[in-house]
């Protein structure tokens, strides 16, 4: 199994609590939280991992460079010239991937479900975008994602405040041949341009432990709560 990770996050927000480095690298109790997603996916036998990079670039290259005989895993990447969107992004880490599915994470946020688990229900509607969803409560930054009876994703809400609902956590298992992305335009969004606007689109629900450091407030959560609950998957 193939996977994208999307690591060119500018990290505006993070700035007034880490030094000025892309989000994936923010520190989580001495490690970047990219070191987090690759131990995962190397749990999780996935054996080819491509890094979507952009801002800051030769931050990671040159941390991977030190650090990738740790892990199994093939580590490669993919670099934006110039912002692509995360649409761009994905299509342009799509060609250096050949399986015909092919699972896409956020770098800057981290969803500690069973990939196994999440293959399963996949297997069983196998759609060309699949979504991984969270249950969440009392929530504002994120929009709300709305399922029907047979687990199709039939609309996305705009953030606003929302008692409970279902969140986007960025892990997708996508099918690049039926995705059509060539016929874009060079920069565009993944998730206002394609998962707006196509009805093959499936969500499965988990309960584990989700966090995105996008805010300082998240990145001090991710500092106490991740470490523990990271070692404690492992473990399972």
């Amino acid at each position: 199994m193939e996977t994208i990770i999307l690591a060119g996050g500018l990290g505006t927000r993070l700035r007034s609590v880490v030094n000025d480095i892309p989000k994936c690298m923010a520190p989580i109790d001495g490690k970047p939280l990219l070191w987090y997603w690759l131990k995962y996916l190397e749990n999780n036998q996935i054996d080819n991992v491509v890094l979507a990079l952009g801002y800051l670039s030769d931050t990671i290259i040159s941390w991977i460079s030190e650090i990738k005989s740790q892990f199994s895993c093939k580590i490669s990447y993919t670099i934006e010239t110039q912002p692509l969107g995360t649409g761009g992004a994905i299509r342009l880490a799509l060609k250096e991937t050949s399986s015909d599915e092919v699972l896409i994470v956020n770098g800057d946020s981290f969803f500690a479900i069973s990939l196994q688990d999440y293959f399963q229900k996949y297997y069983r509607n196998p759609t060309t975008i699949s979504l991984a969803l969270k249950k969440m409560q009392n929530f504002s930054r994120y929009g709300n994602v709305k399922l029907d009876s047979n687990g199709t994703i039939i609309s996305f809400e705009e953030k606003r405040y929302c008692k409970e609902g279902l969140i986007n956590t960025g892990i997708y298992i996508v099918k690049p041949k039926e995705l059509n992305l060539d016929n874009y335009q060079q920069k565009f969004s993944f998730e206002n341009e394609i998962l707006q606007n196509r009805n093959d689109i499936s969500g499965f629900v988990f309960e584990d432990y989700f966090i995105d450091i996008g805010i300082p407030e998240d990145y001090f959560k991710a500092q106490k709560d991740l470490p523990k609950i990271f070692q404690a998957y492992l473990h399972k």
